[in-house]
């Protein structure tokens, strides 16, 4: 019996130990201090909650299906804002309220004390997107989560070949939140140059995809975007179900899924090209495969999360 008790011994030394391992997936924990339950989220660290208003809440496209928002909060907040694709939680003003996963929409900034963010409506966020949510709605935000778009690693260097000079942006319905963050930011270097070294300017593309043209949204940034050297390639997949006859007749674009549209475009100057993707799984895996078999580098394709 003590030869067992030994042995037992032993095989429990030699046993490899996960703790360490496990702390690798830390979840966040959002404590109820009434009751002292606690809910898990999975998404990065704890958050820590300040205070904030609703500066004001707008509808976005014609449909109404998404809203633009704008929230006031702590300078503090604001300054660890610092690369498009970054995003927060928000909550209502109480312990055991559900957060918001959000990405920010307007571009980091050193002079604002406010943030945008385009939400799509759902009965979740019903209390932040229904048109009661005026001026003064009291919220909590956490600080700023995730690394967003690795701009500046994987497009300016030369860790792959050498740097990107064709830009393609991809997003499909609010996913275009930080993909206008990018592109306001001044960091994908289109347009005039703004590097201050004097080179050119990359080229970039937009594919932005949504059901109807109703849905569209910042289509009055357009015109901007495009002068800023990015072109705007709105494509609709159900363009007959808009209302007040915006149907297949009105619309002159492209039709379809954006996957479809890249496929008949194809990819200028592969192994110098970066993309940017949001929105559905579906898409950016269709996405990725088309670049990646035309021969982008599968660290230039860049989701925010």
């Amino acid at each position: 019996q003590h030869r067992q008790q030994q042995q037992h011994r032993q095989q429990q030394q030699q046993r490899p130990k996960y703790g360490r391992a496990v702390s690798f997936f830390k979840t966040s924990r959002i404590t109820n201090t009434n009751t002292n339950t606690q809910l898990s989220m999975g998404w990065g660290p704890d958050p820590i909650w300040t205070d904030a208003k609703v500066i004001s809440n707008e509808a976005a496209c014609r449909s109404g299906i998404c809203v633009t928002v704008h929230i006031r909060l702590d300078p503090d907040v604001v300054k660890e804002y610092t690369v498009p694709g970054q995003y927060v939680q928000l909550r209502q003003p109480a312990p055991d309220s559900k957060p918001l996963f959000l990405a920010i929409a307007s571009p980091p900034s050193t002079t604002t004390d406010s943030f945008e963010f385009l939400i799509k409506k759902t009965e979740d966020n019903a209390w932040l997107t229904d048109a009661s949510s005026s001026e003064g709605t009291a919220v909590q935000i956490s600080q700023v989560l995730g690394n967003g778009f690795p701009i500046q690693e994987n497009l300016d260097g030369f860790k792959y070949d050498f740097p990107a000079q064709n830009i393609m942006l991809f997003a499909v319905g609010s996913g275009i939140a930080p993909i206008k963050a990018a592109m306001e930011s001044g960091q994908l270097q289109t347009g005039s140059d703004t590097s201050g070294t004097g080179g050119a300017s990359r080229t970039a593309r937009l594919y932005y995809g949504v059901r109807n043209v109703d849905d569209l949204c910042y289509t009055a940034k357009f015109v901007q975007w495009e002068q800023n050297g990015i072109e705007v390639v709105p494509v609709l997949s159900q363009p007959a179900s808009a209302e007040g006859g915006e149907g297949d007749a009105a619309w002159q674009g492209r039709a379809g899924y954006i996957q479809n549209a890249l496929e008949e475009d194809g990819v200028p100057i592969p192994r110098n090209s970066g993309a940017l993707l949001c929105g559905m799984k579906g898409m950016t895996e269709s996405v990725k495969d088309i670049l990646t078999k035309a021969g982008v580098f599968e660290g230039r394709q860049m989701t925010n999360f």
